[in-house]
Parts: structure tokens; C-alpha cells; sequence
């Protein structure tokens, strides 16, 4: 037996181990999305000269929008644009198929611009990074019955 660490594995080693947790899902939960569904997205505002103001980075996978990060330059902030980016992901992430939204955010950055938009706080992990929190939060993309 041998335990390696590795910065930068090889692919053959990167992809034994995508393929191997993919088998497992598969048996364990048949009709479970394959990684290879996964959707990547990016959503972006540009200024009247083109120049990139704010964007957000996301992933739609297993029935989840992801918000991997969501950034606002200091004049952008406060004007709406940041509401507007996530509106746009939602819907994209209903179009796909998602039906939650998840996102974390530190103790200096977004909680309560989600919360606003109708996020919901699951889990703070206090001393990530050390002396501050990260935040947990989900939002439901299911519109609620009538």
C-alpha cells in the first residue's frame, strides 16, 4: 500500500478517482444526474464602455444552483446589480431543472444581500478563515403551490 499526495495529480489518477465516486453514486442512487450533466455558467455586467462591473460564477447540478461566488465592483454595489445577477441565475437554474440554490459567504462579505433575496441561513462555521465565519445559506426554487 502507498498514500501519495499529490499538488497536480496525473489525469489517469484524477479521472480513477471522478470514475470511482461516479460508480458509487450510480449504485447507490440509480437515476441520480451524472456528473457529465453538470452546467457551468457565468453571468456578467458590463458597463456602457464594456467594461466587466460584477459577475457571478455558477454550477447546476444534482437539482442545485450552486453560486460559487458573486462579486460587484465598488461603484456597482448598491444599484441593484447584484439582485438582478442572481435573478438571472435562478432562472437559469430553473430552466435546468434546479429546484434548490445554495451559496456560502463569509462574515464580511454577502449574508445579508442574501438573506434579502430570500436565502435562508442552514449552517455558520465559525473560524473559516480564523477570526471570522463562513455562512451557509439555500433559497428554494420551487414556487410555493397555490
Amino acid at each position: 500500500m502507498s498514500i501519495e499526495v499529490y499538488l497536480t495529480p496525473p489525469d489517469a489518477v484524477a479521472q480513477a478517482l471522478s470514475d470511482g465516486i461516479a460508480t458509487f453514486n450510480r449504485s447507490a442512487i440509480p437515476d441520480l444526474e451524472p456528473n457529465e450533466d453538470e452546467v457551468r455558467f457565468h453571468v456578467v455586467a458590463s458597463n456602457e464602455m464594456g467594461q466587466v462591473v460584477g459577475g457571478l460564477r455558477g454550477t447546476c447540478y444534482w437539482n442545485t444552483l450552486h453560486i460559487e461566488l458573486l462579486w460587484l465592483s465598488e461603484d456597482a454595489r448598491g444599484s441593484g446589480i447584484g439582485a438582478q445577477l442572481v435573478e438571472r441565475a435562478e432562472t437559469l437554474a430553473r430552466e435546468q431543472g434546479c429546484e434548490l440554490a445554495l451559496v456560502e459567504t463569509t462574515s464580511w462579505q454577502a449574508k445579508p444581500f442574501y438573506e434579502k433575496s430570500g436565502y435562508e441561513l442552514m449552517a455558520t462555521l465559525e473560524g473559516r478563515p480564523r477570526g471570522h465565519a463562513s455562512h451557509y445559506l439555500r433559497k428554494s426554487l420551487v414556487p410555493p403551490s397555490r
